[in-house]
């Protein structure tokens, strides 16, 4: 993917909506990574990681174009873009288009993900939005809780 800033195309609000419980402000789009971690600036101006795997939110950068500084040195670029992740999933034939993003069928907030075999190439909206739900629902227990997942139709 490597165009991280390219979002344009992309409704913040739509992929927000299962998120609200941790995102109440009103946020913009600034950058994706291929995992769907979503950069976001509030109107304060500050850049907030999103980082859907296991329900965070930090602070990054103190505007956009510190933000966008930041994320040409290497460091920054595997912290927030994990790009020698997303260079060894293309390697796996796994290259999302814009609206994709690479989903885990065992979600890694638990401690049972993980598998090399278990990404997939998923919908971007119905991933972040399956993770919001998910990780609102555990957001209050403590790490190592017992978890049991019912699905319903």
């Amino acid at each position: 993917m490597q165009n991280w800033f390219a979002v344009e195309h992309l409704d913040v609000e739509l992929l927000l909506v299962d998120w609200r419980w941790l995102c109440p402000k009103r946020m913009t789009l600034v950058a994706r990574n291929v995992f769907g971690d979503l950069f976001l600036h509030d109107e304060s101006g500050e850049v907030f990681r999103l980082d859907v795997a296991v329900g965070k939110l930090v602070t990054v950068a103190k505007s956009e174009a510190q933000f966008r500084a930041l994320a040409e040195s290497q460091d920054k670029r595997e912290e927030w873009f994990k790009e020698a992740d997303e260079q060894a999933a293309a390697g796996r034939g796994l290259k999302p288009n814009a609206t994709q993003c690479i989903g885990f069928s065992v979600p890694l907030v638990f401690a049972e993900s993980g598998s090399p075999d278990t990404p997939y190439v998923a919908d971007l909206y119905e991933h972040i939005s399956f993770l919001g739900d998910l990780n609102r629902q555990i957001s209050s227990l403590p790490d190592g809780a017992k978890v049991r997942l019912h699905v319903k139709g």
